[in-house]
């Protein structure tokens, strides 16, 4: 069965953060393993026709990551931060750094929240603080919905496989 959600991108006007938000046909222990499980992730976090390599990705409270995948020119770039916080199944909260920006040192602060809906269902709400209202404004205008919105179906198609 085909999930007909959307992922949804809200970015208020000279505000610091973004937040996206998507509801899955799955439980929500399923869907926290699907965000927290680097042989999951490499799946689905980059569009069908892009590749991802995790070099390193410790999903505890106080481990790292850094994942490499294409930029929109088809640069190989670094995403990578630090686990403040792992809580199965409700929460993870990291910092956020894309090495394809043209200057460094840009994190933001991501949360991202697991709510179950039921058996049968979960809402994820991704919160991204940034540094600057200009920072987060370069991700929206990056694609980031879009993209996510790609990235999301191909979670879709996974879920329906594992459950």
């Amino acid at each position: 069965m085909e999930n007909k959600q959307q992922t949804r991108l809200t970015a208020e006007v000279d505000k610091q953060e973004l937040f996206i938000e998507r509801i899955f046909d799955a439980p929500r222990e399923l869907v926290f393993e699907a965000f927290s499980n680097p042989a999951w992730i490499a799946q689905w976090l980059v569009p069908a026709k892009d590749h991802m390599r995790i070099d390193y990705a410790n999903y505890l409270t106080g481990g790292a990551y850094r994942y490499i995948m294409p930029d929109l020119q088809g640069k190989e770039v670094g995403l990578f931060g630090i686990f403040h916080e792992v809580q199965a199944p409700e929460r993870i909260i990291r910092t956020f750094e894309w090495g394809g920006l043209p200057e460094k040192g840009h994190a933001a602060l991501e949360k991202t929240i697991f709510e179950a809906l039921g058996s049968d269902q979960t809402k994820v709400r991704i919160q991204f603080i940034c540094e600057s209202v200009g920072f987060r404004d370069g991700l929206v205008q990056s694609g980031m919905e879009p993209r996510y919105n790609e990235c999301h179906k191909n979670l879709d198609t996974l879920l329906e496989k594992a459950k």
